[in-house]
């Protein structure tokens, strides 16, 4: 019989990577790379293949895969904020089901900032264009999101969970996104260490990447409210670290807020921006609304709709199994915050699947499931969810007809 995996507050010292009194920092980080070897292989792995699929894909349909990756949709967004700052509009298609109402100010203030200041501190210094800086760097920063995923799986269940919860980050229906031009692999980056240096009480760490996240995506706020949870939760055993870092989680979050208000004479600048792409929340009724209509009633629905509806529903399914086996309570503050952000926003339906790539979290039963399984069944399912990640990548950039 499988062993049966528990969660532990702390990981024994036979299963955390070598990492001796005194030992330099490169040698630490050689270590702690080679005990994430297998899970960064995997992913790498898993996202080659869907590489692979695209190029092939583009390639049949007489496209280029780099501008498709690099330049498409928010990407070019971002890529004008690096050249030009806020007050850049890209001409776009709208797509479907996107119609931005009238605008309050420069649209691009709804995007964060932290991306595209990245993109252009880099590209000063290094050869090629924005865009390649872009891509290269989203790449780099999913492969460290990976890393940090793994970290988190293997602190509370062991590497083989850690190993598996990576790879499932990877296979995720939307995970193409993960290598273009996009902050999804920043972010996530960013969420995953820092949740895994709240949970070992590295308040610093954790307060640093909590404000970065908040300057890179609006869900921000949730990895701010998982360590301002943590840190009060810790703070009142006597932590004056961890409180501090309660107190400094949400700067980033507020400080760009609170920016584009002074930006646009308004304390409300930033969700009038947000009004202004269509986007309220309104505590999920067109989250609702839409899930009836792409599931039950509509005559042709479209796969891609289809696919978002069926993610939202799992994600709130696994997210009750994640209350069930009793997670850490800043993992589950992340993923309610960010559940609560996306599934009761009133705005734009089609990309909330990857706007909840980032809650990975949310697959840690499904990698306890899998680990619990025989080999030859966990490696079926694995295998099952690259192959169909790889396929409706190449859907979601090359068949449906708006930004993924």
């Amino acid at each position: 019989m499988p062993p049966v995996l528990t969660a532990r507050p702390t990981v024994p010292a036979s299963r955390r990577p070598p990492s001796p009194r005194g030992e330099g920092l490169p040698k630490r980080v050689r270590g702690t790379l080679r005990h994430a070897a297998p899970a960064l292989l995997g992913y790498l792995a898993v996202r080659l293949l869907a590489l692979a699929v695209l190029i092939r894909w583009t390639h049949l349909k007489g496209h280029g895969v780099w501008p498709l990756l690099a330049t498409g949709w928010d990407s070019r967004w971002y890529l004008g904020i690096a050249d030009d700052g806020y007050g850049f509009e890209p001409e776009l298609d709208p797509g479907p089901d996107f119609g931005p109402g009238a605008s309050v100010g420069p649209r691009n203030l709804a995007f964060f900032p932290l991306y595209p200041a990245l993109v252009k501190a880099v590209a000063a210094v290094t050869p090629g264009s924005r865009a390649s800086v872009g891509l290269v760097l989203a790449v780099l920063c999913s492969l460290l999101a990976a890393w940090g995923i793994f970290a988190v799986g293997d602190r509370l269940y062991g590497r083989r969970v850690g190993t598996v919860l990576a790879v499932l980050w990877g296979s995720l229906p939307v995970a193409a996104v993960q290598w273009m031009g996009y902050t999804e692999s920043l972010f996530t980056a960013l969420a995953a260490w820092a949740l895994y240096a709240a949970m070992d009480r590295r308040w610093a760490w954790a307060a640093g990447l909590a404000v970065a996240a908040g300057l890179t995506r609006p869900t921000g706020i949730a990895v701010a409210a998982a360590v301002t949870v943590a840190g009060l939760l810790a703070a009142r055993r006597g932590s004056r670290p961890a409180l501090a870092a309660a107190l400094v989680a949400p700067l980033g979050w507020l400080g760009y807020v609170g920016w584009v208000g002074l930006h646009l004479g308004r304390w409300d600048g930033y969700f009038a921006v947000q009004k202004a792409w269509s986007n309220e929340w309104d505590g999920g009724s067109v989250t609702l609304r839409k899930l009836r209509v792409h599931l039950v009633y509509a005559e042709e629905p479209k796969l891609f709709l289809v696919m978002v509806s069926l993610v939202l529903i799992v994600s709130a399914a696994l997210f009750a199994l994640c209350l069930a086996d009793r997670q850490p309570v800043l993992l589950l503050v992340f993923s309610g915050v960010l559940l609560l952000v996306v599934l009761g926003s009133g705005g734009v339906y089609f990309p909330r699947a990857r706007f909840l790539m980032p809650g990975f979290p949310l697959l840690l039963p499904l990698a306890l499931a899998i680990c619990r399984a025989r080999r030859h069944a966990a490696a079926l399912v694995l295998v099952g969810a690259a192959l169909s990640s790889a396929w409706l990548g190449g859907h979601m950039l090359l068949v449906w007809h708006g930004p993924p």
